[in-house]
């Protein structure tokens, strides 16, 4: 089993989501619209912490602005590698000019800004827009 705590995009309620079975289209428990785990997640202020703590797979969290162009040219890959490794890898989204509490928190001075985490903790970093390998690399 590969736990995750997830909001649902749709009512905003926190679930326990079993990622090891995202094929089968976990839905949530209070509305049952489905969870969409092979494409990036939203993050907010509000649900952060309980999301990258309550993850037992590894998640990338994006900061990123609508207004980025470096940040917009990332998100076809970001979008491929949510696919290709869903079940075992979140990829998380955080809109900076939304959350900047979390921007400050992370000392955020130039996006993309990537941001590794395991086991609820920050265990790396990546800046800028990077080429494919590097990502790969970074998201192994």
């Amino acid at each position: 089993m590969a736990k995750a705590i997830l909001e649902c995009q749709f009512c905003g309620t926190l679930n326990s989501v079993d990622l090891a079975k995202h094929d089968q289209g976990p839905k949530c428990a209070e509305c049952s619209k489905p969870f969409l785990v092979d494409r990036p997640i939203h993050l907010s202020e509000t649900n952060f912490d309980k999301v990258i703590a309550g993850s037992e797979v590894p998640i990338i969290v994006d900061f990123y602005a609508d207004w980025c162009g470096p940040c917009r040219a990332m998100a076809p890959m970001l979008d491929k590698i949510a696919h290709d490794r869903a079940g075992a890898l979140l990829i998380a989204k955080v809109n900076t000019d939304r959350s900047p509490t979390l921007s400050k928190r992370y000392e955020i001075k130039s996006i993309p800004y990537f941001a590794r985490f395991e086991k609820g903790e920050k265990v790396g970093d990546l800046i800028g827009a990077v080429d494919a390998a590097a990502f790969e690399k970074f998201a192994a």
